[in-house]
This record gives structure tokens, C-alpha cells and sequence, in this order.
């Protein structure tokens, strides 16, 4: 049986709160800017299976605690379980182990494209790799006028393998994407409307959250079952070629994630310094 609101696990990356017929999940972290790490992955499908199955919830609000929505991806959290299956000489075991793997984070993100609630992603601050990703998976995204946006993978020597690649051409257009994807360079809120990565700007991180739960309150006041079926309806026209590009991607990088440049990138970000690529 599907876990309703009320009787999810202690949770340690996200909080979940229920206003009528509103929830709000909130990124906590642990790790500074919200980064993503294990416990993020683990907690995000359960939360959003949990939002699902429970007929009180007709709308979410997705947001993230303190002044950034997130860092993305934590690489010194993931990396140590990822060591063996990336090494030089990984064969066909470990490469199979990170498929899986990848397979795994891409089902936590797409939990939320998933849900049959519509979820509208309110972003402060940074919002980088894993972050564009998961708002990507949302319905609506709004931001407050101090977000800044990075699908910035290509900078750390990996292809973009968790939904930003496959969701955002619909959503902003193949030639923005394609110029986020393969420059990795930072895009500011107003930049954001305009190539409608972000419906709507606001003012400051308050005003923000007033206006994406008004409107989560307005979505909620109409009949539940027809806005679920909407969304459903809506997202028939992506989701077989969203699927079919994830499932490519997981494949590519199982093959040749595993490179002297990912080394140099890991080992660059941890001394704090410009990394230095060769094509290896």
C-alpha cells in the first residue's frame, strides 16, 4: 500500500506540510544549497508517491529552504558509492551497476512528472544541474527576481542524464536548450521568462511563495479528478519521447561517463579551482 502524507518516514532532505488542499515540499538540504545527495534521491519518490495517493492534496508547491532552491547534484556525497562503477577499468558489472543507478535517480525526478497532482516549482536563488531537473519535471515554474539557472553538467564532464535534456525542449525550445546544455552558463530570472523557462518574476523570495500558493489554491478549487486528468492528457503528448531519451542517456553515460576529464572535474571542484579538460 502507497504511503499517504500523513504516514511518511522521518524525512532528513525534504518537509512536507498540508494546508487544505495545498502541499508544500521544501528542500532542506542537508548539504549546503539544498545539494542533492542519497538521502534526497531516496525521500523525493516517496514523498511524491505519498502526494499521490492522498485525496486531500489537489496541488503542490515545491520550494527550497533558505535563500537557494539547490546546488544540484552533491558530488562529494555520490561520488564515494559511484567510485568503483566509474573507475578507468570498470568492465560490464559496474557499468551495469551505474545503468541501474542512473536509472534509479532519473525514476526520483520523474516521480514528480508522475504525479497526478499538478506541482508548481517557486525558485529563489541558485537552481543548478539537478535542480534545472527536477523543476523541469514540474507543471509551472515561477521565480523570485534574484533566481539564477544553470544546466550546468557539461562544466563537470557529464551529459545531462536526469530529465532537463528530454523536458525543457517542449518547455523553452530546442535552441535555448541547446545553448544552456553545451555552454553550462548561468541565466538569470529575467533571462529565464523571457525564453519561458519561468512563467512569471517576482519581486523577492516572499512574494514568490504568496503568489505559487494562491496559485496552487486556485488549481485546487477546481474539480480534482478533471485537473488530474488534464495533466494526464497533457503530458501523453511528451512522455513517450521523454522516456525513450532517458532511457538513451542512461545507456551513453553507463558507456563513457567514465573519463580522465569527469576525474579532473571531481578533483577540481573539490581544491576549488578551474578545471583543466583534455578529451580523455
Amino acid at each position: 500500500m502507497t504511503a499517504t502524507a500523513d504516514s511518511l518516514p522521518d524525512l532528513v532532505s525534504l518537509k512536507v506540510e498540508i494546508d487544505g488542499h495545498v502541499a508544500e515540499v521544501t528542500l532542506l538540504g542537508p548539504s549546503k544549497g539544498n545539494a542533492m545527495g542519497p538521502d534526497f534521491w531516496r525521500e523525493l519518490p516517496i514523498v511524491f508517491r505519498a502526494l499521490d495517493a492522498d485525496t486531500r492534496v489537489r496541488a503542490v508547491v515545491l520550494t527550497g529552504s533558505g535563500k537557494h532552491f539547490s546546488y544540484g547534484l552533491d558530488l562529494p556525497a555520490m561520488m564515494p558509492s559511484w567510485g568503483e562503477m566509474l573507475g578507468g577499468d570498470a568492465l560490464a558489472g559496474p557499468r551495469s551497476k551505474f545503468l541501474d543507478e542512473v536509472k534509479s535517480l532519473q525514476a526520483s525526478v520523474s516521480s514528480i512528472a508522475e504525479c497526478r497532482k499538478p506541482v508548481i516549482a517557486a525558485v529563489s536563488g541558485w537552481c543548478i544541474g539537478g535542480g534545472v531537473d527536477v523543476i523541469a519535471a514540474a507543471d509551472v515554474r515561477l521565480a523570485s527576481a534574484d533566481a539564477k539557472f544553470s544546466v550546468r553538467e557539461v562544466k563537470v564532464a557529464i551529459v545531462a542524464d536526469l530529465g532537463s535534456l528530454q523536458r525543457l525542449a517542449p518547455i523553452i525550445g530546442e535552441g535555448h536548450l541547446r545553448e544552456l546544455a553545451l555552454t553550462g552558463k548561468d541565466v538569470d530570472a529575467a533571462r529565464a521568462e523571457k525564453i519561458g523557462l519561468v512563467n512569471d518574476v517576482y519581486a523577492d523570495q516572499e512574494t514568490l511563495l504568496a503568489e505559487a500558493r494562491e496559485m496552487a489554491r486556485e488549481i485546487a478549487a477546481n474539480p480534482p479528478l478533471v485537473v488530474q486528468g488534464t495533466k494526464n492528457v497533457l503530458s501523453a503528448n511528451t512522455e513517450r519521447q521523454v522516456a525513450d531519451g532517458l532511457r538513451y542517456v542512461s545507456a551513453w553515460n553507463a558507456a563513457f561517463l567514465p573519463s580522465k576529464d569527469l576525474g579532473e572535474a571531481v578533483q577540481a571542484f573539490l581544491e576549488r579551482r578551474a578545471p583543466e579538460f583534455k578529451g580523455e
